[in-house]
């Protein structure tokens, strides 16, 4: 069962069938107590109706599945990230903290997008015109309501400046927040549990028609849960709307290459769908 924000409003899709969703916004939508369950009884929301669409989305053109929600981020949560971040970092002196950061037990965690700087599927990412290192991170985004708990999953595309960030680990909001760096989609898979360990994450890039890198990992390679980093979220802050948090990525092009306006990024999480984007100005 998958929940779409589009233009036209709220999408289901379950079972095949599509079901448009009215009287009721995004922000309602993810803090409604048990929604897989309540969708999946084809039960509305308190407030929504629900109607039985006949030609799939009907038309309509997907946004991002986010709305009010802060988008936060998790850091080294796979060991291909560990060592990616230690090898740009090495030259100031800071390649330690990563190795530190991935044996911790506090998990590392931080702000990445205001909603009007994520985009949704089809739309532009934007790499920084002051960066020349620049790479997408293929990650399994959670969609967690106010009371802490998952509802569902998106795939989040956490567009990175390397240089910077390996420039200063202090650098890290300059690498990570600007405008369009962060994309989110296509929609919200709604189960009533954690995903299988061997969920696949691919993304394949392509540059004026080539493909210019591929790559692959599975949840099993995670070494932390999607609970715990929760957990470790919500532990001193409050999310009203409920939030967005990135879980890391294992998936890091070789240190040779770099994003150009233009590049076309694919990313595929088994279950949830494919998020398509391209490299804008």
């Amino acid at each position: 069962m998958r929940l779409y924000r589009t233009t036209t409003g709220l999408m289901l899709e379950k079972g095949g069938a599509y079901w448009s969703l009215t009287g009721i916004d995004w922000d309602a939508a993810v803090n409604t107590d048990d929604l897989a369950g309540v969708l999946a009884r084809e039960t509305p929301p308190a407030g929504a109706e629900m109607r039985r669409l006949t030609t799939g989305l009907d038309g309509a053109h997907l946004l991002a599945p986010i709305g009010s929600q802060e988008v936060w981020a998790a850091g080294v949560t796979y060991f291909r990230s560990r060592e990616a971040r230690m090898e740009e970092s090495k030259h100031a002196g800071a390649d330690d903290f990563y190795a530190r950061v991935y044996d911790a037990d506090r998990p590392e965690l931080f702000f990445k997008a205001t909603p009007g700087r994520v985009v949704g599927p089809g739309a532009d990412v934007r790499i920084r015109r002051d960066s020349k290192w620049n790479v997408p991170e293929p990650e399994l985004a959670l969609v967690v309501n106010a009371r802490a708990q998952i509802i569902g999953y998106t795939i989040g595309n956490d567009m990175s400046s390397r240089d910077i960030e390996g420039a200063n680990p202090l650098y890290l909001p300059q690498a990570k927040v600007y405008d369009g760096c962060c994309a989110l989609g296509p929609g919200v898979l709604l189960v009533g549990g954690p995903l299988p360990p061997d969920t696949g994450i691919r993304i394949a890039i392509r540059r004026r028609g080539a493909e210019a890198f591929t790559g692959a990992t599975s949840l099993a390679r995670m070494k932390r849960t999607p609970e715990e980093l929760v957990s470790w979220l919500y532990l001193e802050s409050s999310f009203p709307s409920g939030c967005i948090l990135l879980t890391g990525t294992g998936v890091i092009p070789p240190s040779e290459f770099t994003l150009e306006h233009g590049d076309e990024i694919t990313i595929e999480i088994d279950g949830i769908g494919t998020l398509s984007n391209r490299v804008g100005e």
